[in-house]
């Protein structure tokens, strides 16, 4: 029987399926349904910085709405302060006091200052290891990418500086070049990375005239960004490879190790099929484990890595300008009505 244990950022997983950052580990049942389905971890929700200065905001906002009404009235309410992260870490230290397997906490915050502080009060609560989240969506059109790389840099070096639990960080592809930035990142520290984030994009709702934002669960095609880029990266950094985006079933689970990837994180699959999936996944996984006579996962881990290939033009532009060129082949399997 095939041994499916892997190792991520040190942390020694008995398979290679994490359930990511979602709103589906709110609730401890569910998340003690993930874990007797086999999942090796759990990366906690996100804590963002934003929302908790929005709360905060709101709070002051309706405490001091009937403020000074009265020519001797001051204030109706005694002071109250947002308990900012506390109810967060609170529910979090929960989680890892109840589970036997790693628990991953997440953060996205807007701050240098906020990101040490977050992080700092994040390890005390005994997670195995911490997710930053470097999400910045651009509002200043003078503003160079290399300077938002920088302030990334500045702050992954300031987080590392100040924890002793591994640091994975989950990015977007949105970079000039995602190799140099991860290689730049790998160097400042960064133990693991994740790819790629999926970011939720706004809609318009045609006939209500408004946007909306919808709940877009990935599917199986958005996983090619991650398997190329972890395909590029196996074993030219050392720090570790999850994929994420786009794994549904065992199958991807094989894809993406074949390409390098240390372990998956899934979301969409568990919402869309119940965390049973997890125990689903790890079948097929190691049904194809047994299959090929592979008896670990490290012995076919990057085995179709470019690293790997004889094939220099496997993950280069010389594919797609060949799979261009073989164009009228679609018309095979869709022809023209």
């Amino acid at each position: 029987m095939p041994t499916l244990t892997t190792n991520f950022m040190g942390l020694n997983l008995k398979n290679p399926i994490i359930v990511g950052a979602s709103n589906l580990v709110k609730d401890l049942d569910t998340i003690h349904k993930l874990e007797e389905a086999g999942a090796a971890a759990i990366v906690y929700k996100t804590l963002f910085e934003e929302q908790i200065e929005l709360e905060r905001l709101q709070l002051s906002e309706e405490l001091n709405q009937y403020n000074e009404r009265h020519a001797e009235m001051i204030s109706l309410f005694p002071d109250i302060n947002h308990a900012g992260p506390r109810e967060h870490l609170s529910h979090l230290r929960k989680v890892v006091d109840s589970v036997n397997i790693p628990v991953i906490a997440s953060l996205n915050c807007l701050f240098e200052d906020t990101w040490v502080e977050y992080a700092k009060q994040v390890e005390q609560t005994g997670v195995n290891a911490l997710e930053m989240n470097l999400y910045t969506l651009p509002a200043d059109f003078k503003k160079e990418g290399k300077s938002i790389v920088n302030e990334q840099l500045a702050v992954i070096s300031e987080v590392k500086k100040n924890l002793k639990i591994p640091v994975s960080v989950k990015l977007s592809p949105y970079y000039t070049n995602v190799l140099g930035v991860i290689q730049q990142m790998y160097h400042a520290g960064v133990d693991g990375f994740v790819l790629f984030n999926r970011l939720f994009q706004p809609d318009i709702d045609i006939e209500k005239v408004e946007h909306h934002f919808p709940y877009n669960l990935s599917n199986e095609e958005d996983n090619r960004l991650a398997l190329r880029y972890i395909g590029m990266l196996y074993q030219e950094i050392r720090g570790s490879l999850c994929a994420n985006t786009g794994i549904l079933t065992g199958k991807d689970v094989v894809k993406m190790i074949l390409a390098g990837a240390d372990c998956v994180q899934v979301v969409s699959t568990i919402y869309k099929n119940g965390p049973a999936q997890i125990t689903k996944m790890l079948g097929e996984l190691d049904d194809w484990m047994d299959r090929k006579k592979f008896g670990t996962i490290d012995s076919f881990k990057g085995k179709l890595s470019r690293k790997s290939l004889k094939d220099p033009f496997v993950y280069k532009r010389a594919q797609y300008i060949d799979i261009l060129m073989k164009s009228e082949d679609i018309f095979k399997r869709y022809p023209m009505r």
